[in-house]
């Protein structure tokens, strides 16, 4: 399916998720919270990418509309839940940070079935120059169609997250962004491509691609 099509398969999609909910209430103001992003030097960014401001809406949610050769797929990201990492994700897809980049980790076992994305190089490798910390209360769940930001020890967010295709029964320690308000199905297809690892913890059998990522 051709970039275009793509496009509008997403829009008609969230068009038929979001039609029925009740009209948006007056505007109110905007609870702000302050966030605080370390450069780390050691891990320097990908791609081209300027640190966040620290400043954050805590409040109100956003549809952040991704593109990939398996389909497309749209989350509704939550301001109030993780309202940092909201505001880093929306500052990278603005950035261009995901645009045309690969997901290098699928997973499919009895414990975790999870597509991880956003870290540009390889797994686990390729961040944007900088981390923050968790937004977690310690009662975290993760179930299917659950976005979370992935991580390598406590407050190491950057711009890896991972999309709950099935089930992920691990502990509290990720920060949940949203959840996938449609296109499961692209998940669907691909963990039915396969995984080239015995284990079912590795690349996908064939590469996932994300061709586009942007905000409404």
């Amino acid at each position: 399916m051709k970039l275009p099509a793509l496009i509008a398969a997403v829009l008609v999609a969230t068009t038929l998720t979001t039609t029925t909910a009740a009209a948006s209430p007056a505007p109110s103001p905007r609870p702000v919270v302050k966030c605080e992003f370390t450069p780390t030097p050691e891990n320097p960014a990908a791609k081209p990418v300027r640190i966040p401001s620290a400043n954050a809406r805590a409040k109100g949610t956003v549809d952040v509309y991704f593109v990939t050769n398996y389909g497309p797929f749209v989350v509704r990201m939550d301001r109030a839940n993780a309202p940092c990492g909201v505001h880093n994700f929306v500052h990278l897809v603005k950035s261009r940070f995901y645009d045309a980049t690969q997901c290098f980790r699928l997973t499919n076992s009895a414990r975790l079935g999870v597509l991880q994305c956003g870290d540009i190089y390889r797994q686990e490798e390729g961040g944007p120059g900088y981390k923050f910390p968790d937004e977690v209360t310690g009662q975290e769940t993760y179930p299917r169609g659950t976005v979370a930001y992935g991580n390598q020890g406590p407050g190491t967010n950057g711009s890896e997250f991972f999309v709950v295709h099935s089930f992920a029964n691990i502990s509290p320690n990720y920060t949940v962004l949203g959840h996938v308000i449609a296109g499961m199905s692209t998940f669907d297809r691909m963990v039915a491509a396969g995984i080239a690892d015995p284990d079912q913890d590795g690349p996908p059998a064939k590469p996932i691609r994300i061709y586009k990522v942007w905000t409404h």
